[in-house]
């Protein structure tokens, strides 16, 4: 390994990554080292880590590999591993495309929530096939101080809780995560998503992300509350035969989405690229071994 490690910086919606290319998978990156470059302080900041390996040097990937010939091994902001992010699919497809691996048009990238289908559109923006939503059976009670709220438990590779609020102001600070019950709904915990109308087919919300705390947009969390509301307004496109499109805004922008007859969901939204630079070595070999 080099003395210095290449890194970038981009968002989509303002849920910001930072990025390291690591196509043979020879960068160690363990809990620590991700944490530490995720600090806003101390290192370089983000919501999580998109780690760019080829399908076929990852363990995890290599399955994958005849489908999707980049891997998204992507972590959380406090180092741990997540199944998917839908706005890190985004931004993982313009590093793609920065970097010249893909040009616009369609490709296929793997995460451990299975291979997504990408389309980047010449306007810049990026289409990410999310698949479908699994809603497991049982009721789901959030909580934040004295307010409960009854949550649809919807599964779009990793886990959600969407409750529909009167005020986003109840979701309070969302430091920590809101409590749940059963414990038994999230073994390993949950995102939560806090919603209000904005209008028809229209909604705006907050977002506890597990192991990441409040971001500025969670794009699984935006699937999975355009899925909560087609079914709390009857507009169940499996039943109505009709695909169904929501307008969803996050607090650092908006993102489409569309569910269709079959189940299939798309998010259509921004990915930005702002800077790159490089990772002292021995700064990260540091953190990772503390």
């Amino acid at each position: 390994m080099s003395t210095r490690i290449a890194f970038l910086k981009g968002h989509g919606t303002e849920n910001d990554f930072v990025i390291v290319p690591d196509p043979e998978n020879v960068i160690g990156l363990p809990p620590a080292a991700v944490a530490a470059l995720c600090d806003r302080r101390a290192g370089i900041g983000g919501d999580g880590l998109l780690h760019v390996v080829r399908s076929a040097a990852h363990p995890e990937a290599t399955g994958m590999a005849a489908e999707a010939e980049w891997f998204m091994d992507y972590r959380n902001g406090d180092g741990s591993i997540a199944e998917m992010c839908g706005n890190g699919v985004r931004v993982f497809a313009r590093y793609l495309q920065r970097a010249g691996h893909v040009t616009e048009g369609d490709l296929a990238v793997a995460t451990r929530g299975g291979v997504k289908t990408v389309h980047i559109a010449k306007d810049g923006d990026v289409t990410v096939g999310m698949g479908r939503a699994l809603l497991p059976e049982g009721d789901v009670t959030v909580s934040v101080g004295e307010r409960s709220w009854p949550a649809r438990n919807v599964n779009m590779g990793n886990p959600h809780a969407v409750a529909f609020v009167d005020d986003l102001a109840h979701a309070g600070n969302l430091y920590s995560p809101p409590p749940f019950s059963p414990a038994t709904a999230y073994p390993d915990g949950v995102n939560v998503e806090f919603v209000v109308d904005r209008g028809p087919r229209h909604v705006a919300l907050r977002v506890h992300e597990r192991g990441a705390g409040e971001t500025r947009s969670c794009g699984t969390g935006a699937c999975a509350v355009a899925v909560a509301a087609a079914r709390r307004d009857g507009a169940d496109p499996a039943v109505t035969g009709t695909p169904v499109t929501y307008t969803v805004d996050v607090p650092g922008g908006t993102l489409v989405i569309t569910e269709r007859p079959d189940g299939e969901i798309e998010m259509t939204g921004p990915a930005v690229i702002v800077a790159e630079g490089e990772i002292d070595a021995d700064w990260l070999a540091a953190v990772a071994a503390a």
